[in-house]
């Protein structure tokens, strides 16, 4: 059985979660209580399903506590247990709120939706380490969709995933980095009328990020630095390690450094590539 839990902040996706992993024929429970847990998944293992997606978030009160524990057990018992924690920055959960007038569910009559959010963030603080974080802040729908597919078809037996990915600290830092690379002392292709609008995907950006040698050395220090200390990261049984490289706007400079520090990687680890200011 391969199961996947979904957690995190209201407003931060997880109903697009659970809309990814039934449109890939999970067999899906929404707000169960973490207590719940063992006896859903002896059940449904004795039904013979064999992926089940459960959300497990703050709407189920104290018992969200003993999820640590749960899921310890549950490891014990099934053979994939996966656990996936979507957050975004307090600003953009308000807007969210504000675009859908639903209620948050620790609002009442004498709490404003900031502190309903920043309540909800403290009694998620230890569950938010459970697993791989995702800052869906400045994600388009179907940009999440993608990569929660990306992280579905990733195997366990595969060790470490390494995820790659660009941003643009005028958008700020995003909240899943577990390292963080600033580029913004590059030269910048933004200043150049022909290379404004491309990526750094784009080979005519490339050409100019290339012929600087501040370029090359930086892309050369970041990869010898995860070379040396991507070992134990491994030996730490992690999951998923989230590389963060930053340029001003997330548009040149970070996303050429990503695609080539995942190139360099590329077969010595399970590697996904992210840019969270392109649209694809």
């Amino acid at each position: 059985m391969q199961l996947i839990l979904i957690s995190g902040l209201s407003g931060s996706g997880k109903s697009i979660a659970l809309a990814v992993l039934e449109d890939a024929g999970y067999y899906c429970v929404d707000n169960l209580p973490a207590p719940l847990l063992p006896g859903l998944v002896a059940h449904l293992r004795a039904a013979g399903y064999e992926r089940v997606g459960v959300a497990v978030d703050v709407r189920g009160g104290a018992s969200l506590q003993a999820l640590p524990q749960t899921m310890a057990a549950l490891r014990g018992e099934v053979e994939d247990v996966r656990f996936v924690f979507l957050e975004a920055r307090n600003t953009t959960l308000i807007a969210r709120f504000s675009e859908t007038r639903r209620r948050h569910p620790l609002a009442d009559d004498g709490v404003t939706l900031l502190e309903a959010i920043e309540r909800e963030r403290d009694a998620l603080e230890a569950v938010g380490e459970l697993g791989q974080r995702i800052d869906t802040s400045d994600l388009h729908p179907n940009t999440l969709r993608v990569w929660l597919k990306d992280l579905i078809q990733a195997s366990p037996a595969q060790g470490l995933t390494l995820l790659v990915e660009s941003f643009g600290f005028k958008h700020g830092i995003p909240l899943d980095a577990d390292l963080v690379f600033d580029v913004r002392c590059l030269p910048n292709p933004f200043y150049d009328p022909a290379l404004r609008p491309l990526t750094g995907r784009d080979q005519p950006v490339i050409d100019f990020l290339c012929a600087h040698e501040d370029v090359g050395r930086m892309v050369e220090d970041i990869g010898n630095w995860l070379a040396n200390w991507l070992p134990s990261y491994m030996r730490d049984s992690r999951a998923y390690l989230t590389l963060a490289i930053g340029c001003t706007g997330g548009q040149h400079r970070s996303v050429y450094i990503a695609e080539t520090i995942a190139a360099r990687f590329q077969g010595q680890v399970r590697v996904l590539v992210r840019h969270r200011a392109l649209k694809s």
